[in-house]
């Protein structure tokens, strides 16, 4: 059961956190969101924890603090967490080429616009580290915008996908162009699928294996995995989207005040997140719970430790939460000026999470030096080390550019912040 201290104990205002009960309440009530919880914690206490509205509408079964959800894109940090885990333990250096240890990427090719095959070789190697920060040449299949990710969707580069494993998958992947030279463009994309196969590569065990073992046991996350286990089947969510709004890789959804109502996208009770996963999706795999993601954010918060349990130095973790794009530019120079709601202009990224640079330029209350990530399913969580913070947020909206939630719930947790 999750425990909140006195709000005042860790200089929040409990009557300004209370706006945030409202909001959900509102959330729920306008039938933006089927059901959301939000947990925030501070100086390594839960500060607040509320959840409002229903896991599943047509079995009237609550939104809690122990319910399950897909997290997807949320897995990119764990992921990330899991390959410097074995960069600390010397299984490869950041500028090693990705083809040293995965040789189907040894003769990439950058696509030069027009057809597929109008191609050139890349300049420079694809890099472990490219991977890490989402600069690798790869993309989405969703993102619907030219031939290449046309070319993902025709070879099953998808979740869910006809190939049979994570090794098919990535050797498919391999042949198909690059959408820009590595290091160059700031590109969302499958980076962190192929860093979890190099997470099998280096440590000899399937990427659910070495994340239960090393991640997910240690810290006591029993709710998260690459698909709900039976005893925990009857606490998953249902997944929605809006009767009326954008889909995935729509680029001019209705406008706000037409949007409302949900249609069911994927039922809890026939999803196929029911049943073992193929393909170990390093970037957008996982389901998990509130309480579990929480002990992940505390084990960052903490430099590495939680409960006992080491997972990184907080060497690591300083390096992992500093901008790593060249010459210290923010996302949108790097060519995404826009993702899902959010703008990312004085947003820099460092090795597996978006990195405030500039809260002014963002035109969001945050600190300078807080990093953060979201999922397709309107969920996220950040950390901000300079108010020794983390705030959490999950529903099961997709997709994530539906309404500007997550930036409201920013001006909500910040605004309660008095001391």
């Amino acid at each position: 059961m999750i425990k909140v201290v006195d709000p005042h104990l860790v200089g929040f205002s409990e009557d300004r956190l209370n706006r945030i009960s409202g909001w959900l309440d509102d959330l729920v009530a306008s039938e933006r969101v089927a059901g959301a919880s939000v947990l925030v914690g501070r100086f390594g206490k839960l500060a607040y924890f509320r959840a409002a509205g229903m896991a599943d509408l047509a079995e009237g079964k609550a939104f809690s603090e122990d319910t399950v959800v897909r997290i997807y894109s949320m897995t990119k940090p764990i992921v990330s967490v899991a390959a410097m885990m074995l960069f600390e333990e010397g299984c490869f250096q950041l500028d090693r080429p990705v083809s040293d240890y995965l040789p189907e990427f040894s003769s990439q090719v950058v696509w030069q616009g027009g057809d597929i095959g109008n191609t050139k070789p890349v300049i420079q190697p694809m890099l472990i580290w490219h991977l890490l920060t989402h600069t690798s040449g790869l993309t989405y299949d969703f993102m619907n915008q030219n031939v290449v990710d046309a070319e993902y969707r025709g070879q099953g580069i998808t979740h869910p996908s006809p190939h049979k494993n994570l090794e098919g998958w990535v050797k498919a992947l391999a042949e198909i162009p690059l959408i820009s030279e590595p290091g160059t463009e700031w590109n969302y994309s499958v980076s962190t699928d192929v860093l979890g196969r190099l997470v099998e590569v280096w440590s000899g065990l399937s990427l659910e294996k070495f994340l239960c073992t090393r991640i997910f046991e240690p810290l006591g996350m029993h709710d998260t995995g690459f698909h709900v286990i039976e005893p925990n089947q009857a606490r998953f969510a249902s997944l929605y989207r809006p009767k009326v709004g954008p889909v995935m890789g729509d680029t001019s959804p209705p406008p706000l005040s037409e949007r409302g109502g949900l249609k069911l996208l994927d039922a809890a009770s026939a999803s196929g997140y029911r049943k073992p996963a193929n393909i170990y999706s390093g970037g957008g795999g996982l389901v998990s719970s509130i309480s579990d993601y929480s002990r992940f954010c505390q084990m960052l918060m903490n430099g590495g430790e939680f409960s006992g349990k080491r997972l990184l130095s907080p060497v690591t973790v300083e390096y992992m939460r500093t901008n790593h794009l060249p010459d210290g530019k923010d996302m949108a120079s790097m060519g995404q000026p826009v993702w899902s709601e959010t703008t990312y202009d004085g947003i820099g990224f460092g090795l597996g999470f978006a990195v405030v640079l500039d809260p002014i330029k963002a035109k969001m209350i945050t600190s300078k030096g807080e990093h953060h990530w979201g999922g397709a399913a309107s969920t996220m969580f950040w950390l901000d080390p300079e108010k020794e913070m983390w705030v959490i947020f999950l529903t099961q909206l997709l997709p994530s550019s539906t309404y500007p939630i997550r930036r409201e719930l920013r001006t909500l947790v910040y605004q309660a912040i008095v001391e």
